[in-house]
């Protein structure tokens, strides 16, 4: 369990591409770390799992948010910009999880108070190795905000 929560903790990916949550969920399941997985494709979908609306009416509250900015339908920058102007939403941590590396990306989340910004890498070794270290840091390390 994290150090902070006495529960598992929720993990909201938000993302795209089919390969990127299939190793994020391999890397999180091979952790230590007693966490959930859920999943979205699209801003649009993120946006309905926070509010619980249609399908995602009884999903949990995610302890921490994994955000694409690339995203269809509605960008992973508008979605960090809701998130961050909700009062309901905004003590989720976000973790801007992108293939940008526009400096204007960069200034933009952190501008919408994105808690930090990682650029993807694209080997697969390197990948790995990000989400076992935001596991390490989020997970481990942080002391994630009660509900």
């Amino acid at each position: 369990m994290n150090s902070s929560l006495d529960r598992q903790v929720e993990i909201l990916l938000i993302e795209d591409n089919p390969g990127d949550v299939r190793l994020t969920e391999e890397v999180l399941k091979e952790g230590k770390i007693f966490s959930r997985l859920s999943v979205v494709e699209d801003g649009v979908q993120a946006i309905d799992f926070l509010h619980h609306q249609g399908r995602f009416a009884r999903v949990p509250r995610p302890d921490l948010i994994l955000l694409d900015l690339n995203l269809p339908r509605k960008s992973g920058r508008e979605v960090l910009e809701e998130i961050k102007l909700s009062s309901d939403f905004r003590r989720i941590p976000v973790v801007v999880l992108t293939t940008s590396q526009a400096e204007e990306d960069i200034l933009r989340a952190y501008d919408f108070h994105a808690n930090c910004y990682i650029t993807k890498p694209i080997d697969l070794e390197q990948f790995i190795k990000v989400v076992r270290s935001i596991e390490a840091f989020w997970l481990t390390t942080v002391k994630l905000p009660p509900e």
